[in-house]
């Protein structure tokens, strides 16, 4: 068995999860996102 991309040089994975306000509103989940950086849209998705 073979992983994915994990043990290749330069590549990062991500794994994230919303509760609350942030899994509720948008609006709050987008400021923050903006705020802190957003992982996902940096590696592309």
């Amino acid at each position: 068995m073979t992983t994915r991309g994990v043990h290749k040089p330069g590549v990062t994975t991500v794994t994230s999860t919303m509760w609350g306000e942030f899994r509720k509103n948008p609006v709050t989940r987008r400021e923050v996102l903006t705020v802190i950086g957003n992982p996902a849209s940096s590696a592309g998705g």
